[in-house]
């Protein structure tokens, strides 16, 4: 389980007051943007120590959500790159409760199934765009979900 690094951003920044927004993102960046776990666990030691006793809750969340968060740093760089944010998930299941939202009730479950089916063809039609250094990406994919992924999927 990997939390949204995005959303903890934002969570975070939520109890932070305007005049200190700056350094305390400057701050903060030095925990997720850390280019390993023990960089990321010191910048986090850090800004408890500089901002702990000003804004509590904005650590605490890092503190409590940490197991969940330092999954990301088991991934090299061009992967967390990828999956520091749930938005494009979010937005794929949006697109989906679109598309259902309107129907009240389906005769059979294969109904359902074929009408998301058919919305995620129409959805990844639009899908063109390539992630910068995709080879790269690509091959770490390999790498880590050699079991999950089979020759040809991600071409």
């Amino acid at each position: 389980v990997q939390r949204c690094i995005v959303h903890q951003i934002r969570y975070t920044t939520k109890f932070v007051s305007y005049k200190d927004i700056k350094a305390f993102m400057n701050d903060l960046k030095g925990v997720y943007q850390a280019p390993t776990l023990e960089q990321a666990e010191e910048g986090l030691d850090r800004l408890e120590e500089k901002w702990g006793s000003k804004y509590p809750s904005s650590v605490a969340s890092w503190r409590n959500n940490w197991p969940q968060l330092s999954a990301y740093f088991k991934y090299p760089y061009e992967l967390r790159r990828m999956i520091y944010t749930t938005n494009q998930i979010e937005n794929y299941n949006r697109q989906l409760r679109k598309v259902t939202k309107t129907r009240t009730i389906f005769p059979s479950d294969d109904a359902l199934f074929k009408l998301l089916y058919l919305a995620t063809m129409d959805i990844t039609e639009k899908w063109t765009g390539r992630d910068r250094d995709w080879s790269k990406i690509l091959s770490q994919l390999c790498i880590y979900f050699e079991e999950r992924i089979e020759p040809g999927d991600l071409e």
